[in-house]
């Protein structure tokens, strides 16, 4: 259980390619023997892949202007 909580803790880095070698081949081999961990990976996966093809909006300048004055008027 440990492995799963740390597995699951860690998904989201290991996703993005920011885990050491030694940590990305520690879950890798967690993921090959455990399915309740390998399931939440793959929902995070394709979670993440319809993320990035549904959501194709520009931001119009105008409010991407604001957005920044904002920033800075409170910074």
């Amino acid at each position: 259980m440990a492995d799963c909580n740390k597995t699951l803790r860690e998904l989201y880095q290991y996703l993005d390619g920011h885990l050491t070698e030694d940590d990305r081949s520690h879950i890798q081999h967690h993921l090959d023997d455990c399915s309740p961990c390998l399931e939440a990976f793959d929902f995070e996966a394709e979670l993440r892949t319809v993320v990035r093809n549904r959501c194709t909006d520009q931001v119009p300048d105008a409010l991407r202007n604001r957005i920044a004055q904002a920033i800075e008027a409170e910074g």
